[in-house]
């Protein structure tokens, strides 16, 4: 990375940057009320302006949002900062947008900023979709000749030109976000930060945004900072990325390594013997539901390639069912739906108390990497619809474990999916 940017110009430089935060302590609003709390710790009373319920024991006490960031970044870069929730990643973006200032540290910024860190950011309600495209103009220090010449494609951009003279307290979410974006894209700034707000527009303007950003930072030469949760659009985006992790980098780098170490931070310990009833269950019925899953490969939940990966899972019922069925979803670590299988009408009746069944799932046709499966118990009516008993998104997790070399390469999931299928077989050769 070093050696592909060192004689890049610097858009942002972070330096030792620290965010710093106390817990339960909140302003009053008015003097009045900070000097009746200040006098009240002093003499070691109630707060009078303190909510019934608040948690007296986070006065005083500190969170460190940010803890240390040293972070470069070049000019026309797209950069993704991913990670889980609370790991600071709106946080640093609000750093970086001036929303709030540095505890520690020094951040330089070399060029205009346009920011979404959240739908409608800097947007009046009361002002009309117009004006509210020359106030963002005129923040960022443009003249109304410039804005005016941008205007035909900001309104042609966010697709809302009915409504452009409308108030915008009166656009649905999506308009919202569409107009929003399309300010930040075309206005003359040299970074765009984005957090991802995008969730809220519809699939074909998402794919319009990426497509933009992507122009953004290749052709224009413009700066990209993108926060999503969702791995695909950061792989389309992005040319770097970051993870952070508990308010420190833990990697900065390769999308894709950064991808994997997301993934594994998020994924569970991996465990032979499951207590279901320790899980969220999405949907309980206080009739039947899964109590217990068990891998019975030798090997656990750590399967070979070409393995089935067999299984033991514990029901109890209070009532007999002769037509229960169970679904098994599988999905790739990053949520990609993957896979689904069914049991067969009839294979699990169900009485009351304890009832253990035994089962397999062949999976031998997926590619290394890591998984979780999301169980469903459910009866089909005689007119087909189902009726849901116990739901459990991540019931288990396993890993295929074999690294399957094609061609010298490693298995390559963006590119070739999550399906190894067996190898092509010649049936004929002919030369002429």
């Amino acid at each position: 990375m070093e050696n592909k940017t060192k004689n890049r110009p610097i858009a942002i430089q972070l330096s030792g940057v620290k965010k710093m935060y106390k817990l339960g302590q909140i302003g009053g609003g008015t003097l009045t009320a900070d000097l009746q709390s200040w006098w009240a710790r002093v003499r070691g009373r109630e707060d009078p302006n303190t909510k019934i319920g608040t948690d007296q024991r986070l006065i005083g006490k500190t969170f460190m949002a940010l803890n240390g960031i040293d972070l470069t970044i070049y000019k026309g870069e797209a950069l993704g900062i991913i990670g889980t929730n609370g790991a600071g990643k709106s946080t640093l973006l609000k750093l970086l947008s001036r929303v709030t200032a540095p505890t520690e540290g020094e951040i330089d910024i070399n060029g205009r900023i346009t920011s979404m860190l959240e739908v409608g950011t800097g947007f009046n309600g009361e002002m009309t979709g117009r004006e509210n495209v020359y106030l963002n103009g005129a923040i960022l220090g443009m003249t109304k000749a410039e804005i005016d010449a941008k205007m035909d494609q900001i309104i042609e951009f966010s697709e809302v030109g009915d409504f452009i003279d409308t108030p915008v307290k009166r656009y649905s979410s999506g308009m919202y976000v569409k107009l929003a974006f399309s300010v930040a894209a075309h206005l003359d700034s040299e970074i765009m930060i984005m957090d991802e707000v995008l969730a809220v527009g519809d699939m074909k303007f998402q794919r319009k945004c990426l497509g933009r950003m992507g122009d953004a930072a290749g052709t224009e030469g413009r700066t990209v900072l993108y926060v999503s949760h969702n791995m695909n659009t950061i792989r389309q985006l992005c040319t770097r990325c970051v993870v952070l992790n508990q308010g420190k980098i833990i990697y900065d780098g390769d999308v894709e390594e950064a991808i994997g170490i997301y993934m594994q931070n998020e994924i569970r310990d991996l465990s032979k013997d499951i207590d279901l009833t320790s899980l969220k269950h999405v949907l309980k019925s206080p009739d039947v539901c899964m109590e217990r899953f068990t891998f019975t490969n030798p090997s656990g939940p750590m399967l070979q390639q070409r393995e089935r990966f067999s299984f033991q899972i514990r029901i109890r019922s209070k009532c007999c069912m002769n037509d229960m069925r169970m679904r098994g979803m599988i999905f790739f670590a990053d949520d990609t739906p993957v896979a689904m299988a069914t049991t067969k009408l009839g294979d699990m009746n169900i009485v009351p108390g304890s009832n253990m069944f035994s089962g397999e799932i062949n999976v031998s046709n997926l590619a290394p990497g890591a998984y979780h499966v999301k169980l469903a118990l459910y009866c089909t009516n005689e007119y087909g619809g189902e009726q849901l008993f116990d739901v459990i998104e991540h019931a288990a997790h396993f890993t295929i474990t074999d690294t399957r070399v094609v061609n010298g390469m490693a298995w390559n999931h963006p590119r070739w999916g999550r399906t190894s299928l067996d190898d092509i077989l010649i049936t004929g050769t002919e030369y002429t």
